[in-house]
């Protein structure tokens, strides 16, 4: 008599690291592929500043994405940490996905990773922004100078903006999966506590308003953030920390109104994220030259890699 119990399928992982230069569009592949905000985008470079971790379950395979900072040449404490965060990625996982611009130079920090990618175990090359392109020959000249690296095993183009060719990435990344028991919950999309991404998401649109001096100087912690017992609200304390007074004005705008923007608009979005109403309060403090201080960095939570 035939069996009529078929066995389960093995689940497995795979971990995924995504690294490239400022502004590759390394987050929003994580977001498009995650299907949810877990990585904030703007066109400002070192927008991301720790390492984000995506989580994508499809059947038996669980793919986790960590999104890291921007590959760049460090100008301070804080800048070596973040470039530290994205070498030390490389260790840590099963494929690496380098993502490149589809024309143009390599910078002399992309010619490091794409050394360090060497040592570093399998790799992917995946061309971004397709949808920029104007011809078929510059993306082939792309691809062969890619090839001619010899460290990718494959190289996909896609477009991060509109979906172009981001479904191709699952089947390839299952290829790196290792067999085991699946190391979060099937339903969950990050692993980043609540608290974290609502200080993301104040951090996003600081960057989008404020202008090019300031965003960088900025860094966002949640001092408290309390659930009513009566009803479906969130009391959210937020600080907003700079590094000058004069960015301190800035931030608060005339009779308050940059503050408020930033706000408001960051409310909504937590609203989306928490699906309940959210009472969110934003404070700015100076701590000056936070970005060199080692102590603050740590208290700011930069952790050393």
């Amino acid at each position: 008599m035939e069996n009529k119990h078929s066995t389960p399928q093995q689940t497995s992982s795979v971990f995924v690291a995504l690294v490239g230069r400022p502004n590759v569009g390394k987050s929003s592949l994580t977001n498009h592929l995650v299907g949810e905000k877990v990585a904030i985008v703007t066109q400002k470079p070192q927008t991301t500043r720790s390492r984000i971790t995506g989580i994508i379950t499809k059947g038996p395979v669980q793919y986790v994405l960590l999104d890291t900072p921007g590959i760049h040449l460090p100008r301070n404490r804080l800048d070596s940490r973040m470039t530290q965060t994205a070498a030390a990625s490389l260790k840590d996982v099963d494929v690496t996905l380098m993502l490149f611009e589809p024309s143009g130079d390599f910078t002399e920090s992309e010619l490091n990773m794409v050394k360090a990618l060497k040592k570093a175990g399998p790799a992917v090359a995946v061309i971004n922004k397709v949808d920029l392109l104007k011809d078929f020959a510059t993306l082939e000249a792309r691809k062969a100078q890619l090839k001619e690296f010899g460290v990718f095993d494959e190289i996909v183009a896609v477009s991060a903006r509109d979906g172009t060719g981001c479904d191709t990435l699952f089947p390839l990344l299952a290829k790196y999966a290792n067999p085991g028991p699946h190391y979060f919950d099937d339903e969950s999309f990050t692993d980043m506590p609540e608290k974290d991404l609502v200080a993301e998401l104040v951090r996003e649109k600081a960057l989008l308003f404020l202008r090019d001096e300031i965003p960088h100087g900025i860094a966002v912690t949640v001092e408290s953030f309390k659930e009513r017992p009566d009803r479906d609200l969130v009391d959210i304390r937020v600080e907003i920390c700079c590094e000058r007074k004069s960015h301190k004005g800035m931030i608060i705008g005339k009779g308050g109104q940059m503050l408020k923007k930033i706000a408001t608009a960051a409310r909504l979005d937590c609203e989306e994220l928490l699906g309940v109403q959210v009472n969110l309060q934003c404070w700015v403090k100076v701590r000056e030259d936070w970005r060199d201080n080692d102590r603050l960095l740590d208290n700011l939570g930069f952790a050393k890699p």
